[in-house]
Parts: structure tokens; sequence; C-alpha cells
């Protein structure tokens, strides 16, 4: 991967909607050069996919947790159960695993206080292995999904 490669990365994480065309005159090179970069970085893995970037306030999602999982166990199994358990469920919307203690740190988005006690107690604190949980609430977002450096 060049710079221009990684100019290209950075456009399309500032505007995921830019024409080829309107992309290639942003990173000063032509359409078809800049279009089979364009394949060759999707087709590589550096993009993975294309998406709407949506406010959780805006649909109702105006409640945030950051939940902190410490397993029972951290056999393969119970790594592998737990991973599947923690993906099935919607109000995830990062599940990270870490080095040392507490072993996962989750973001959780719902739409308040309530709701977010129904999904701890219902279903977070019944994932496999689970040992402990500790939670913290997000009071307020200072950097959100910023692109990656270069």
């Amino acid at each position: 991967m060049d710079a221009l490669d990684r100019k290209i990365l950075t456009e399309l994480q500032l505007d995921g909607r830019l024409t080829v065309t309107e992309l290639a005159a942003r990173v000063k090179l032509s359409v078809s050069p800049c279009h089979r970069r364009l394949r060759d970085l999707e087709r590589e893995g550096a993009i993975r996919g294309y998406r709407a970037v949506v406010d959780p306030a805006a649909v109702g999602l105006d409640f945030e947790a950051l939940v902190f999982v410490t397993l029972r166990w951290e056999d393969a199994d119970t790594v592998s159960a737990f991973e599947e358990g923690v993906a099935a469920v919607p109000h995830v919307l990062q599940a990270q695993r870490l080095f040392g203690d507490p072993d996962y740190l989750l973001r959780v988005a719902t739409t308040d206080l309530a709701a977010f006690q129904q999904l701890y107690d219902r279903q977070l604190a019944r994932l496999p292995g689970v040992q402990r949980l500790n939670s913290t609430l997000v009071m307020k977002h200072v950097v959100d999904d910023r692109p990656l450096p270069e």
C-alpha cells in the first residue's frame, strides 16, 4: 500500500458516497487508475464495506453504556460460546476482547436506563461463561468515528 492508496482510503472515510470520478479528482489521479486501485483495495480487504453512519439518538437509542466483562473460564469453548452469544445481541454495537482483566469491553446502546437494565439482566448477565459485569455510562462522545490516520 502506497501513499496514493492511503489518500484514497482517507477520502472514502470522509465521504463513502464519492463517485469514482470525484474520488479520482480529490486524489489527483485519472478515473481508470483510481478505479483499479479502489477495486484492489476492496479485493484485498483494506475496504471492508460501505454503510451509512446513523446517529443513535435519531433512532431513539439515547442511552449508551460500556460494559466490562470478566469470564469465569477462558478455555476455547467458553470464549467461543461467549463470543457467539454476544454477537447475537443487537444492542451490542461493539465487542472487543482484551488482554488482562477484564476480558471484554462491550459498547451497548439502548433507549434509556430501564431498557439497559433489562438488557443487562436478561441477556448480558446470562451470556455463557460470564463471571462478572461492570458498567459505566457514557456521558458524551468527544471523538467519534474518526477516520484512521494516514
